[in-house]
């Protein structure tokens, strides 16, 4: 007899313990969103729910979504669209242009004197 209460008692242990790790698990995205100062994270957080009905088939997309994001960083993309190495590559490009229109201006001015 007390063998049947005990085997209950390990059974509801097990079941709402696995039912808390499905809940933890489902929020771990919310978390990494939330410590990030994620701008979606209300969405990200809802979405996490939502992958509860749909057996966590989309939990892999949300972690990366809210890994994505840095505060320092934000998306890895300047305000003005660019990438970061295109703001260097094209300041290069800026550099070189101006010395080739310094190059094409000699000649004139040696041709006027």
């Amino acid at each position: 007899m007390f063998l049947d209460y005990f085997a209950l008692g390990v059974l509801l242990f097990t079941v709402i313990t696995l039912f808390y790790a499905v809940i933890a698990i489902h929020d771990i995205p919310h978390i990494i969103a939330k410590k990030r100062n994620h701008p979606h994270q209300d969405a990200i957080h809802v979405a996490g729910w939502v992958s509860l009905f749909t057996l966590h088939a989309i939990w892999p997309f949300l972690f990366i979504w809210a890994t994505l994001y840095r505060e320092d960083r934000g998306w890895g993309i300047k305000p003005d669209g660019k990438l970061a190495e295109n703001v260097e590559a094209n300041a290069e490009i800026a550099r070189l242009q101006a010395r080739i229109a310094e190059l094409e201006a000699q000649p004139l001015e040696r041709e006027k004197a």
